[in-house]
């Protein structure tokens, strides 16, 4: 089959990727490729931010200029596409929507010509004004809406693109708000447990502890896990569950099956982040944890600098996308805007580009849902990526070895998807 590769995917911005578009016609399929092992890059400590999907790694925005309220636009093509973010929200949210805006704006300067024009909209971070927005946005001619950010506004923006027969490709996380006409574009927790315990499985584990957060990432990943574990013939030898922050009374109760000199268990699944995990690691070494026998797994919220250092977690495994596309997507972002981005810009970065890149092939008919659930998918900054019928996505992801302060590629995401998923 013929295909569109994004060439920025694999680090060619402006001319070359267009070039790389322009050379294929319309089957579409992504083959950004990866080494086998790729040592991770350190960065300055990552800020949580307040939104979904809760990816740290890489740092907030500080000082950047930030445009509330009212509407703006950036390029100046035929085809009109909305970019709802919260751009007046309390919190760090203003600062997340910040980072996706300028995000948004190198990808249409990237991608050479003018095909879009982005109608950038602030929904204030609430579901009323996400929906203000996309009706906004819809009567000045939006073809398709990008964005926005928080659960509940996917869900308002999607109920307003829906009566009009207009997509919608949304950030949060929430896999419940997927669905057919909204696409997520997020990074799903889903994905990653499939991938690790599918990883695990192939390098002999047989018996999976966890130590879930009482969290909604938690409450997702302890399901996931069950369903993927059971698809890889693995046990789960016991689940404990702890208040987010405190999680020495749930280790305790663990210990029996992964302490000792002959654990119950052979690996240790705990779907925390940056936040949560230093205790946690804490409270393993007091409980006389040991990761050489029991192999600690995680997911992509385990991707940041201040993970790696904790001894609990040293050999642990985590996937998530390949840190490469981010590293050269960030390098030329401080470059344009002289402040880091946020871990998360890449995915409206993506967004954007893929919306130029089908306006050109096909106009408004490249937003259909038959071209975007291609099942080849696509190739982004992030490496490859599908949207599902149902709304979410696939993801060709990697899997990570934390060694001594850094995290070290042992397994490269996959070239191409196939049909039953990474």
């Amino acid at each position: 089959m013929a295909h569109v590769s994004f060439g920025w995917a694999r680090g060619f911005p402006g001319r070359v990727a267009w070039a790389f578009v322009l050379a294929a016609s319309l089957g579409l399929s992504g083959c950004m490729g990866s080494e086998s092992r790729v040592s991770s890059r350190k960065v300055s400590r990552p800020q949580a931010v307040p939104v979904e999907p809760s990816y740290a790694a890489g740092v907030a925005s500080p000082g950047a200029p930030l445009q509330t309220g009212g509407s703006t636009t950036i390029g100046t093509g035929p085809v009109k596409v909305a970019l709802i973010l919260p751009m007046s929200a309390p919190g760090q949210g203003g600062g997340v929507a910040q980072s996706m805006r300028n995000a948004a704006d190198m990808a249409v300067s990237e991608f050479q010509g003018q095909d879009i024009t982005l109608l950038v909209k602030d929904d204030n971070g609430t579901p009323e004004g996400a929906r203000a927005a996309a009706q906004q946005a819809l009567a000045e001619g939006a073809e398709l809406i990008v964005g926005p950010v928080f659960s509940g506004s996917v869900q308002a923006a999607a109920q307003v693109a829906r009566e009009r027969g207009k997509p919608v490709i949304g950030f949060s996380s929430d896999a419940s708000v997927a669905t057919r006409g909204v696409y997520l574009l997020s990074f799903l927790v889903q994905e990653e447990v499939d991938r690790i315990v599918a990883f695990a499985a192939a390098q002999g584990r047989r018996s999976i502890a966890a130590l879930i957060p009482e969290t909604q990432y938690g409450r997702v990943a302890e399901a996931r896990l069950q369903q993927a574990a059971a698809r890889q013939g693995l046990r789960i030898a016991a689940l404990e569950y702890y208040p987010a922050g405190q999680p020495q009374v749930g280790v305790q109760r663990l210990s029996r099956v992964i302490g000792g000199a002959a654990p119950q268990a052979d690996a240790l699944f705990i779907p925390d982040n940056g936040d949560g995990l230093p205790a946690v690691a804490q409270a393993l070494q007091m409980a006389g944890f040991d990761p050489a026998r029991v192999k600690p797994l995680g997911t992509g919220v385990w991707n940041e600098p201040r993970i790696f250092a904790l001894p609990a977690l040293q050999g642990g495994w985590f996937a998530a996308p390949d840190n490469r596309g981010f590293e050269a997507f960030a390098e030329r972002y401080r470059a344009r805007f002289n402040t880091d981005p946020i871990r998360l810009a890449t995915l409206s970065y993506d967004a954007v580009t893929l919306a130029a890149a089908l306006a050109r092939m096909q106009g408004v008919q490249g937003f259909s849902d038959a071209v975007l659930t291609n099942p080849a998918g696509f190739a982004g900054a992030d490496g490859v990526f599908r949207f599902n019928p149902d709304g979410t996505n696939a993801r060709a992801l990697t899997v990570q070895e934390i060694r001594n302060g850094t995290a070290v590629a042992i397994s490269g995401a996959p070239r191409t998807l196939v049909a039953s998923g990474t």
